[in-house]
């Protein structure tokens, strides 16, 4: 029974009409898996038909605030943009397919992207050098922070010892894996389309790769882009198109400081705005620096809300759920546009001025042994070199197949020095005889100073905390220079001041002399593809005919910073102008800048302010960059080259973050002091001698270092007119004194309650960072005529000389004037900001005021000026290797003063030139000429030095 059973079963499996109904039943159930799938609706699973819907939720974020100027100028403001957006959202078998699967689309979209002439987002803390070295573009804290988020860790102290000390290469290494921690982007990519992915995996794991959480990746695309993206959507898996707004700046190079600039929130940043308004969330647009950043929670909007329905790939089916955001409040500033710009461009040419006057066509200068600040003059070479120097010209595409004749020149002469350089590195480095470093030439000198200084401290070979620089081979290194630097490194090996672990070796267990052969192959191998030894073969390829200055200005044209139109590339091609004569003219005409050179001087800074109130009318730092590079997502390639530019340092607030001494501008505090104390009356004088010899060493009248001459009997007020030194020494002298016994101490004691009066010991109360001030603390004489250890920014000399225009109202400085509604109601006025009140005697005011008066009265600068003005010079030494800053404060007119005026040149030689600067400041204020006449768009010229 039970075989017949079996038998009747197999010839129904075997029976044709058995194989049809289960081929039927597979084909009707791939069928109801086609047309029944998965639905997930509030944690509910049921049957839809056709289609796959997951419900989604996303915030809409309310647009920002405007700002405006005092007049009602637009300075920053929102602008409707396409972006380009991808999503986690497919399914993968396996972490190597979803790398594979994930990098091919990014690459699709990054041709797509660039090919129609768009750019993809580089916010990346990683960028590529001249060299094609990965390199980070930020440093500090913002470093260890990066390092943190490649490593997982929600804290920089979880680091281990390893992670905090990780190169570029080592990160990017890690990025690359094809394992749970890496994105397995494959070496077949160049570098820079490996950063280019790595840049937008990275940002996707920022979003930890929640599935349907979109990471934009590139903004202000063109139509073409948009167009070309939605026509491949269904082979770009999560790749979508989406509109939003953008932050932009108008005027940025003049107002960058000032405003700063938006980007994303760091999870530091928005632990703190939590704390205000807990709808902050991760990828939030927030103020990053300046008044973006101060004023954040005032101009970010509020946020909305929308859910809706997508299918399998992203795409929107139906909106069921919308909350409108709202739009931020507006800021009007008390900024005055347009004497922001007005003296952003006043400082550029007078700078300009300077430079024109100083460059020689000279190779090197040779300063002699009288030479002092003043006499510095500038090479030729070294504006050449500073084309190099300062990355105005990209040495990275002379070797590219796009370069152009005179850049694959220059390459084939560089690729030449470079070989000859590392060939006598080496032989100095191997040979049985090394050459002691003062005996070396000066370029080698110069190569091995960078290598011991910058390239193997930079890369922790050398351990700058385990050097004892009291060890006398250091000493015979470092100061002596009587051994050379194979002697050195040799002795570091053994003192364990060398740490080769970061050097690829076989043998762990490697004896001293193996350690140094190691390191001479790192140095000399790796220094082939740095950067800043790059540049340094290129300085000398210059100075040794190698590279023409010929050669340097036809590169400008090739690179386009210059117009190939240009009226003078001819002539300087031809021969008919010489380099030099080309580099004046261009410098002449603004057409290369000051902040490009880098050269002393190239910075400088100007405070303008109501007398009356302490509100800010300017706050000029030169050179600005641009803030919208930096806005929205970061331009990181552009962010380190600003970092990476120390001289001219366009990032850096020089108006309200740098210090030097105020020289001759702390005089009226002294003569206020002095006369307060009653250690000098306003009539009686006192007896330039011109060496003041009652301290040792003796310090001397600037008058007499110059000509050996004195100012003879002077009254307070006349000391101010001539700046005479030796006359508040005297008062410096007399506060330290007391029964007949001077103590500096005591002196700085009675000045610095002076200081405090007049705000010099404290910040100025603007509302961007500014630096602390710091009063003197040693020696009472010299301090006196702000010397010592003074050290105040350019805003707080603005708050202190508003104090003695004012006659005592020591007002906190402020750039906020209102906020409105988005409908232009007014929220929030700011008005003075009250500081202390200066009780003096009218006659004590009478004779500072006198005083400050004759100053412009003498100073040739402000002849003929049109309304009287009133102010004091002053010059600060810091260095006798660099020119002098100068500086001048002031205030017009005379009588009614209605602005305060700070200004300030970083080795600008000397305080005519920021007189110059003022009075053009003036002029354009009270409309004493035509803006055109006082902004000629050309470098202005320079006149006498002034006394001070």
């Amino acid at each position: 029974m039970l075989r017949d059973i079996k038998e009747y079963i197999l010839g129904v499996v075997k029976s044709r009409e058995f194989v049809m109904v289960i081929v039927f039943l597979a084909l009707a159930a791939l069928l109801i898996q086609r047309l029944f799938v998965l639905q997930i609706v509030n944690g509910e699973d049921y049957l839809n038909t056709f289609t796959l819907k997951i419900k989604k939720e996303r915030v809409l974020n309310g647009t920002r605030g405007n700002i405006y100027d005092s007049k009602g100028n637009l300075l920053a403001y929102n602008e409707l943009a396409y972006s380009v957006t991808i999503e986690d959202n497919g399914e993968y078998d396996s972490i190597s397919k979803k790398n594979k699967e994930l990098n091919s689309i990014i690459d699709q979209v990054i041709q797509i992207v660039e090919g129609n002439g768009d750019t993809m987002i580089s916010d990346f803390q990683i960028v590529l050098d001249s060299n094609d070295n990965y390199i980070f573009s930020v440093e500090g804290t913002s470093l260890m922070r990066f390092r943190a988020d490649v490593y997982g860790k929600k804290t920089i102290d979880e680091l281990e010892p390893a992670q905090k000390n990780a190169s570029a290469d080592t990160i990017m290494a890690r990025l690359c894996a094809d394992n749970k921690t890496g994105y397995g982007i494959s070496p077949d990519f160049s570098k820079e389309e490996i950063l280019k992915i790595a840049s937008v995996r990275f940002a996707m794991a920022g979003n930890n790769y929640q599935k349907y959480m979109a990471t934009t990746i590139a903004t202000d695309v063109s139509d073409e882009t948009v167009a070309v993206i939605m026509e491949n959507s269904d082979k770009l898996q999560g790749v979508q198109i989406e509109k939003g707004f953008l932050r932009r700046y108008n005027d940025s190079l003049y107002f960058s400081h000032i405003i700063g600039y938006t980007g994303k929130a760091s999870q530091e940043e928005l632990d703190e705005l939590k704390k205000q308004d807990d709808s902050y969330a991760l990828n939030d647009i927030i103020g990053k620096s300046g008044i973006e950043q101060y004023m954040e929670t005032d101009l970010q909007g509020k946020k909305g809300m929308e859910k809706f329905y997508v299918d399998n790939l992203g795409k929107v089916l139906e909106v069921s759920e919308r909350t409108e955001p709202e739009a931020g409040n507006d800021l009007y500033l008390t900024i005055d546009r347009d004497l922001q710009i007005a003296v952003y461009d006043i400082i550029e040419q007078k700078l300009a001025g300077i430079l024109v006057s100083k460059i020689r066509n000279i190779k090197e200068y040779n300063p002699s042994a009288n030479s002092g600040a003043g006499d510095i003059v500038i090479p030729i070479d070294d504006v050449y070199y500073a084309f190099f120097k300062h990355k105005v010209l990209d040495t990275g595409r002379f070797s590219k197949p796009e370069a152009q004749e005179t850049e694959r020149a220059v390459y084939d002469k560089f690729v030449g020095s470079q070989q000859s350089v590392l060939s006598r590195i080496r032989s100095e480095l191997t040979t049985d005889a090394p050459t002691a470093y003062r005996a070396l030439p000066k370029d080698m000198q110069s190569y091995m100073s960078y290598i011991v200084n910058t390239f193997l401290t930079d890369n922790q070979i050398l351990i700058s905390k385990a050097v004892d620089t009291k060890d006398p081979t250091y000493i015979a290194w470092k100061s002596d220079e009587t051994i050379g630097l194979k002697e050195y490194l040799e002795y570091a090996i053994s003192k364990e001041w060398i740490d080769i672990s970061n050097i690829s070796v076989e043998d762990k267990y490697l004896d001293s002399s193996q350690i140094y052969d190691a390191l001479v192959d790192y140095i000399v191998t790796s220094l082939e593809s740095e950067e800043g030894f790059s540049s340094l073969i290129y300085k000398y390829m210059i100075r040794d005919n190698s590279l023409s200055g010929k050669e340097v200005c036809m590169l400008l044209y090739e690179q386009g910073i210059l117009p190939a139109d240009d009226e003078d590339k001819a002539a300087v091609e031809s021969g008919q102008m010489s380099a030099y004569q080309f580099m004046m003219k261009k410098i002449t005409n603004l057409q290369i800048t000051p902040g490009q050179l880098g050269l002393d001087p190239c910075s400088g800074s100007a405070v303008i302010t109501d007398v009356n109130t302490g509100q800010v009318l300017a706050s000029v730092s030169y050179p600005g960059y641009d803030n919208n590079r930096l806005a929205n997502s970061m331009d990181s390639a552009y962010f380190q080259k600003l970092q990476s530019d120390k001289e001219a340092a366009p990032m850096y607030n020089r108006a309200t973050q740098e210090r030097t001494a105020p020289g001759s501008t702390f005089k009226m505090l002294s003569a206020v002091a002095g006369l307060s104390e009653q250690v000098i009356s306003t009539t009686a004088t006192i007896q330039d001698l011109g060496v003041y010899d009652k301290i040792t060493p003796s310090p001397k009248c600037w008058l007499y270092v110059r000509s050996h001459g004195t100012h003879g009997a002077e009254t307070v007020s006349t000391a101010l007119r001539d700046s005479c030194n030796y006359f508040f020494y005297e008062v410096g002298y007399r506060l330290g004194t007391a029964n007949g016994n001077y103590k500096s101490e005591y002196g700085l004691e009675r000045l610095k309650k002076y200081a405090e009066m007049f705000g010099l010991t404290s910040k100025s109360g603007i509302e961007i960072p500014e630096s602390e001030p710091q009063f003197s603390e040693e020696d009472a004489v010299r301090s006196a005529i702000g010397q010592g250890s003074h050290a105040y920014t350019t805003s707080e000399l603005n708050r202190y000389v508003m104090t003695v225009a004012n006659s005592g109202n020591c007002y906190e400085l402020t750039l906020l004037d209102k906020v409105t509604s988005p409908s232009g109601e007014t929220i929030k006025s700011f008005g003075t900001k009250e500081g202390t009140k200066v009780d003096l005697p009218d006659t004590i005011w009478n004779a500072v005021h006198e005083g400050m008066r004759m100053v412009v009265e003498k100073t040739s600068a402000f002849d003929g000026l049109g309304v009287q003005a009133a102010g004091k010079t002053g010059t600060a030494q810091q260095t006798t290797s660099r020119p002098d800053h100068a500086l001048f404060v002031g205030y017009a007119p005379y009588e009614q003063p209605e602005i305060a005026i700070a200004t300030r040149i970083a080795n600008g030689y000397t305080s005519a030139n920021t007189a110059e600067i003022t009075r053009d400041i003036v002029k354009y204020y009270f409309n004493l000429a035509s803006a055109e006449e006082i902004i000629s768009g050309t470098a202005t010229e320079t006149q006498t030095v002034t006394g001070d």
